[in-house]
């Protein structure tokens, strides 16, 4: 059996197996492990399989440091965050990772504080220690793309915002097409009250989010108020509805991310009204948690995954310009749930 062979030998010699060991025991040279390793396209198909099968049973790990300096290349992709503790970001890091892993590639963040010009910075320098060949900015704040044009990035890069300046550069889902579908769902519904809780300021996402709002109500002719400026939090979109039902002069209320909307719910529910009866909300993101509150959350659902990997095919495609592809801002798809609907009156 393999297992035991080389075990009794790594025992012996106290050390974890190497390329050589997988070459020996699968009957074939260190550089054709070398090329599995590489997924080079001249190996066949059942000598990869034999290959693969005696690294799985020595649990072979390659060495990465030592395979950069013998082939130049990391296989790494780099992600510059500054707001990997919100769902969107988090959901767009988590798919940039499978992306990459599916292409042979690995993935190493850099978080970051998006308001310090010195910090985005520093992280950008951690990042290409590394070696990284490629950079995914998901970092949505205006300050982060105004250092970003200030220095010098010499990888290929790719940026997450709702409306980029940089041809070629930006991927995104349409921000501003998801809180149009949000604010005539509920226009069509009958609702012509509707307030709409928005993002902080500096974020690019926030801005695209409101705008698309406002543009909706402009093109159904709908009047409305100034939006009201939130942090993303429940506890925000729970004390922002305690406060706006001391007047309650809206029958809707449409908020920039579904934590705010479920603060909003929670208020609704404290004043003893009834949703939608008496209000209809409308959330953004379609997290996991929105299915499952009550009433289940009307919301705009992004295809994180798709976004995750057009992000990967863009960066090799920079890298192979045979692999490059036309790629097309996502559109969302709004999730019509129990939280909305026709106004009582």
């Amino acid at each position: 059996m393999i297992e035991a062979e080389v075990s009794e030998e790594q025992a012996q010699r106290g050390r974890a197996p190497s390329i050589r060991d997988v070459a020996r025991l699968a009957g074939v040279s260190h550089q054709t492990v070398s090329r599995v390793l590489n997924h080079h396209h001249s190996i066949r198909p059942e000598t990869k399989q034999r290959v693969l099968d005696v690294m799985a049973e020595l649990q072979y790990k390659p060495n990465r440091a030592a395979r950069a300096l013998v082939t130049s290349r990391s296989r790494t992709i780099g992600v510059l965050s500054a707001s990997s503790t919100q769902y969107g970001a988090a959901s767009t890091i988590a798919a940039v990772e499978a992306a990459a892993r599916v292409a042979g590639y690995w993935v190493t963040t850099a978080n970051i504080e998006a308001s310090d010009a010195a910090s985005i910075a520093d992280g950008l320098a951690h990042l290409a220690a590394q070696g990284i060949e490629g950079l995914v900015v998901i970092a949505p704040q205006v300050r982060v793309f105004e250092t970003l044009s200030e220095l010098s990035i010499d990888v290929p890069y790719v940026t997450m915002q709702a409306a980029g300046h940089e041809a070629g550069r930006t991927l995104s889902v349409d921000q501003i097409a998801g809180a149009r579908l949000a604010t005539r769902h509920l226009i069509s519904l009958g609702h012509r009250n509707i307030y709409h809780l928005a993002g902080p300021q500096d974020w690019i996402e926030a801005e695209a989010r409101m705008r698309g709002f406002l543009e909706e109500m402009s093109a159904q002719d709908v009047a409305t108020t100034a939006p009201i400026l939130g942090d993303w939090t429940a506890d925000f979109g729970y004390h922002a509805g305690r406060e706006l039902l001391t007047v309650r002069d809206f029958t809707a209320i449409f908020a920039s991310n579904d934590q705010m909307a479920i603060g909003l719910m929670h208020a609704v529910r404290d004043a003893g009204l009834d949703i939608p009866g008496d209000v209809s909300i409308v959330g953004f993101d379609d997290i996991p948690e929105a299915a499952h509150v009550w009433p289940p959350l009307t919301t705009v659902r992004q295809d994180f995954a798709e976004l995750g990997r057009r992000c990967v095919a863009r960066l090799l495609g920079d890298r192979d310009p045979e692999a490059a592809q036309a790629l097309e801002t996502i559109t969302p798809e709004l999730i019509v749930r129990d939280s909305t609907g026709r106004p009582a009156f």
